[in-house]
């Protein structure tokens, strides 16, 4: 497990950075509706941002570890989603991201 992270750990860092961004987009698409066009662009940009690090992420590892690593995404979803939205955090949401973080580990941990 240790000597698999070793190996893709640039990609895992490059695929976390992605997953910010591509979630920091889709929030300014939600508050686009709210504050407008500028939002949605800037959304764009973001998101865009975070498909471009992704395709460099690919090549500092292994598919099958690099690609479960977007699920980062639920969980950083939700979080934003309190921060920014006040959205509420219920125990399903909190045992959804437990489960979330504990097959993220796995699989970065299981390349061979």
């Amino acid at each position: 497990m240790i000597e698999s992270l070793k190996k893709n750990r640039k990609g895992i860092l490059l695929m976390f950075l992605s997953s910010i961004c591509v979630c920091i987009g889709q929030l300014l698409w939600k508050l686009s509706s709210i504050n407008g066009i500028v939002c949605l662009l800037i959304g764009f940009v973001f998101y865009g941002i975070g498909a471009l690090i992704m395709i460099v992420a690919y090549k500092f590892g292994s598919l099958s570890v690099l690609q479960p690593m977007l699920s980062i995404n639920y969980i950083l979803s939700i979080i934003l989603a309190k921060i920014v939205l006040n959205e509420n955090i219920t125990v399903m949401k909190v045992i959804g991201i437990i489960i979330i973080m504990f097959g993220v580990i796995l699989v970065g941990g299981g390349d061979d």
